[in-house]
Formats: structure tokens, C-alpha cells, sequence
């Protein structure tokens, strides 16, 4: 597996990979990355100087994917956005990777990392929580996730 910057070929699968994750866990809906009018022009939206987004690739398939982006309305905050993974990829250890290296660019531009998840991915808050996410009793600002119902922020 390598782990390297979204590029525009990388669309498409980078799409079916969150659709596929966002139904296994029923979040095949409106309010959250479901309805994202970005979700299949990544390599667009994360081209500016404070965003990036990472993918996995596996024998040319895109197994893991995970970006950073300015959280809108905040000053000096970035959110953790589209951090998910195929089920063969879960387990391997790719995700701290990927987590790690969105962590270490989010430095170089902010001071917190906030992320919106929801509450049956069991998994996925475990992972936060092991990497010094803290829980918040509430969104830090109103986002177009609003299915959202967990939500964390760490200090950079």
C-alpha cells in the first residue's frame, strides 16, 4: 500500500470508496458527505494552500482516503474531512499513517483539528480517541453535515 496525494484520476474511486463506507454504516443520506456536491472533483477541492487530501492505493485500486481542509467560520481551525477505508484496508495500520501525515501538514496551518463523525462508527471514535481527539458535547460550528451527531476537536 502507498500513500499519496490525491490526483485527478483518483476521482472517481475516491467517490465509491465514501459511498461504499457510508453505506455499510447507513449514512447513505442527506446532511452528511452523502450529499456533498464536491464528493467526485476531490482533486479540485483540495488544492489550496491549506488543504489536502491523501489517498491509499492498493495494486491501483484506492483503498483509504483522508483530508484536510479549513473548517469555515473559525480562525486557525482545519477539519479532519473524508477519513474512511474499505474494509480490507481496516487494521493494517494505514489509517494512523494517514492520520499522522494530515496531522503533521494541519501544523504547518493551524492550531486545532475538528472532526464530525457519527455515533455507530465505533471504530472510528476508538481511533480518535487513542490519537488525543477529545468529544465534544456539540458541533464548534454549524456545517452542512448536520447528520452528524459526534464531533471532536484536537489541539495541534
Amino acid at each position: 500500500m502507498i500513500i499519496r496525494e490525491i490526483q485527478e484520476k483518483d476521482n472517481e474511486q475516491v467517490e465509491s470508496l465514501i459511498r461504499t463506507c457510508l453505506i455499510e454504516f447507513g449514512a447513505d443520506k442527506p446532511g452528511c458527505a452523502w450529499s456533498d456536491p464536491n464528493l467526485g472533483c476531490f482533486y479540485q477541492v483540495y488544492r489550496g494552500e491549506k488543504s489536502k487530501y491523501w489517498v491509499v492505493e492498493e495494486n491501483g485500486k484506492i483503498v483509504a482516503g483522508c483530508g484536510i481542509g479549513p473548517l469555515l467560520g473559525t480562525e486557525d481551525v482545519c477539519e479532519l474531512q473524508k477519513m474512511y477505508s474499505l474494509k480490507e484496508a481496516r487494521g493494517s495500520g494505514i489509517a494512523k499513517k494517514l492520520l499522522n501525515l494530515s496531522l503533521e501538514f494541519a501544523r504547518e496551518h493551524y492550531k486545532k483539528c475538528y472532526l464530525e463523525t457519527f455515533d455507530n462508527m465505533e471504530a472510528a471514535k476508538r481511533f480518535y480517541e487513542k490519537n488525543g481527539f477529545l468529544r465534544l458535547e456539540k458541533p464548534l460550528v454549524e456545517t452542512e453535515h448536520y447528520a452528524c451527531d459526534v464531533w471532536y476537536i484536537k489541539e495541534l
